[in-house]
């Protein structure tokens, strides 16, 4: 303990003074990435402009006009700077966390080959293990990196992948003729759940797993299965991935009484965005469904065309390209995961309670 005691002493200069975490790890798809699939030679990128036409430095590799979801919880941990990408993290720099999203990953290693070049879940897992290594380098031992990381937030966002770009792309892959919704909502749930306990077992103690969002309400989803904004909500691919969030849900009952000391919660995001768009539409402001950039659906690009010049007005708008939203609706999304405004929010409580622990 006086060993422990000592090291976190000594890493007051490499710990912003004013965040509620000594650190924060990120895992995920493009909602989150801010830069891991730059360095791929085919995958999908956004490490050009218009993206990050509002975010201080620029296009880095968010598929957004601005700050993910995942920053914006940042920011309200009081992290002075934004978590950097384990493509090019090193050093001390570790110590206050690494975001390891990657576009088009997915639980399911082959989920997202369509795409190109992704990290899987598992490889995410591998990377962070690569992370502790260097944290026990530093703090001089394994058990001093243990009770560090214990009082870390990590936030894990996978699965949307697993649908959009794996179990509704029946012209690549055969998972919605061999399994029912729920088939697959159990498999998935089974191969999350093993990950989840593997990140437990690298020191995990507080995590937010956040839910799937209303994947119908993407664009090219509307399109493709014949829908409208309206009904977008309730439609067979919302439900399809509503019967995932249902798993998810006992999953951390499951994990916080099987396993010691264990904090898990599950963000509802289907939920928050439900309220959020209600209250979009009584106040009389309804944002536009865009995408805000140019992209080609008609040849399957959902990205930004490079270079294209975007909508003046992004803060009207509610998606950024085809599938990604604007920074304006992330900062909604963020606050309702970070401090939940409905009990159906977040289970068995937020991320401001979680980093109370």
């Amino acid at each position: 303990m006086v060993l422990v005691l000592f090291f976190v002493t000594n890493l007051q200069p490499f710990i912003d003074a004013t965040s509620q975490v000594p650190c924060y790890f990120i895992f995920g798809d493009s909602e989150f990435d801010c830069g891991n699939n730059n360095g791929f030679t085919k995958a999908s990128k956004s490490n050009y402009p218009p993206y990050g036409i509002d975010f201080p430095d620029g296009p880095t590799g968010r598929f957004t006009n601005g700050r993910t979801q995942a920053d914006l919880i940042g920011q309200f941990l009081g992290f002075d700077n934004f978590i950097p990408p384990f493509a090019n993290t090193s050093g001390q720099d570790i110590l206050k966390g690494v975001n390891y999203a990657s576009g088009g990953g997915g639980i399911l290693n082959e989920t997202g080959k369509t795409l190109g070049d992704r990290i899987s879940m598992d490889m995410q897992l591998q990377n962070h293990e690569t992370t502790i290594k260097g944290i026990s380098n530093l703090l001089g031992s394994s058990g001093a990196a243990e009770s560090y990381l214990a009082s870390c937030i990590y936030l894990v966002g996978m699965g949307s992948n697993d649908y959009i770009n794996n179990y509704l792309l029946p012209e690549s892959y055969n998972s919605s003729q061999l399994y029912t919704p729920n088939m697959y909502a159990t498999i998935l749930a089974q191969n999350y759940a093993q990950q989840l306990r593997t990140l437990y077992n690298f020191g995990a103690r507080k995590v937010a797993i956040v839910g799937l969002g209303l994947i119908g309400c993407a664009l090219p989803e509307i399109v493709l299965h014949d829908t409208n904004i309206f009904t977008c909500a309730g439609n067979c691919v919302t439900k399809d991935a509503e019967v995932f969030n249902i798993q998810l849900k006992s999953l951390v009952d499951q994990l916080n009484n099987d396993l010691l000391n264990a904090n898990f919660i599950y963000i509802n995001v289907s939920g928050i965005t439900t309220t959020y768009l209600a209250a979009d539409a009584k106040s009389g402001v309804t944002l536009k469904y865009g995408p805000c950039c140019n992209t080609d659906l008609i040849v399957g690009r959902a990205e930004c065309i490079p270079n294209s010049v975007p909508c003046s007005n992004r803060t009207m708008y509610k998606f950024w390209d085809a599938f990604h939203t604007t920074e304006v609706v992330n900062i909604l999304l963020a606050k309702g995961m970070y401090n939940a405004q409905t009990p159906f929010d977040a289970y068995p409580f937020d991320i401001v309670r979680l980093a109370l622990l």
